[in-house]
């Protein structure tokens, strides 16, 4: 293949309609914004309104609750870090926390701390200290010989007060 060979697939980009270019087009003189009004004229942006009654979106009550303070935790499972073991990307022996877990590429990014699930199983005795777990994943940890200590994570409140 050459440079001069490359094209993309039939169908992949429609052309653009030429409006406005002679009534014989078909296409011409209103360029197929109808007569007059506010729409057939440039820069209008009407999406919501609804000629001065009260708009549908404003009519509608509000719903629910946004916490501002709820914390967003990054999730991985058992399974995930018994495969980040037996890569010898994670240390058995060591005690498994946010960090080691970021370093090893089980998590992306820390996020408000790591929750671990019961998804997968896990075969090495690993002592885990993460920000929150879920029951069946702390008895499946027991139950393979390790061992999950739940930290909280620390606010910037908390960080304001050790600083006094």
């Amino acid at each position: 293949m050459k440079l001069n060979e490359i094209k993309d697939n039939d169908g992949a980009a429609k052309t653009a309609k030429r409006v406005g270019r002679g009534i014989g087009s078909g296409k011409g003189k209103t360029g197929g914004r109808g007569v007059k009004g506010q729409k057939s004229r440039e820069g209008v942006a009407i999406k919501g309104f609804e000629g001065g009654q009260m708009p549908l979106h404003r009519r509608l009550p509000k719903r629910g609750f946004n916490n501002i303070f709820a914390k967003s935790y990054n999730v991985t499972s058992l399974g995930r870090v018994q495969q980040a073991i037996d890569a010898g990307k994670l240390d058995k022996k060591e005690t498994v926390t946010v960090e080691a877990l970021v370093a090893a590429g089980v998590v992306r990014r820390a996020k408000d701390g790591v929750r671990l699930l019961a998804d997968g199983e896990l075969k090495d005795k690993v002592t885990f200290e993460i920000a929150g777990a879920s029951k069946a994943a702390i008895a499946a940890v027991e139950k393979a010989g390790g061992k999950v200590t739940v930290i909280v994570p620390e606010t910037s409140k908390d960080a304001a007060k050790d600083a006094e």
